[in-house]
């Protein structure tokens, strides 16, 4: 399902959109936390990404571990496909925290919304999941480079 689309690789079309979206998920999340006067202008991007990336964050894995089956089935060296092992590996732990990263999000406009329910929250629990938003935040971009680093030399080494 993930190989491939109009005879290109999936992972290849799909992973562009994942380097975007994900520093741009952590960095409005962050910004949602912090500057609450911006919070009615950027709740609907924050909600719409924190749906989204993850999304595409999975797709990028099923589709990278397709093309690392092609890979192997053709025979690449042991080293080129431990490489790719390691592109894989941290793309596995980028998907973590962004699915993280988007429940935090998702959680923060929920809770300062201002819904009737969400009223009787305690002050501390934006303020709370902001700082967990920014934590994963940091990690989900460390895991941005790293994972995009290692794909990138793993293609200009000629591995792929």
């Amino acid at each position: 399902m993930f190989r491939e689309v109009n005879g290109l690789p999936g992972h290849v079309l799909v992973i562009h959109a994942v380097v975007v979206l994900v520093p741009l998920l952590a960095l409005l999340t962050v910004a949602y936390g912090v500057l609450p006067r911006w919070r009615p202008r950027l709740d609907w991007a924050v909600l719409a990404l924190a749906v989204i990336t993850p999304i595409l964050a999975w797709v990028a894995t099923e589709s990278g571990e397709e093309l690392e089956e092609v890979l192997e089935s053709r025979g690449y060296p042991a080293e080129g496909l431990r490489k790719i092992h390691e592109h894989s590996e941290y793309g596995e732990t980028l998907l973590w925290f962004t699915i993280g990263l988007a429940v935090v999000a998702l959680l923060l406009v929920l809770s300062t919304k201002g819904y009737a329910r969400l009223r009787d929250l305690p002050r501390w629990v934006p303020i709370a999941l902001t700082a967990v938003a920014v934590v994963l935040a940091v990690f989900a971009l460390v895991y941005v480079y790293l994972t995009g680093d290692s794909g990138a030399q793993t293609v200009w080494d000629g591995v792929v």
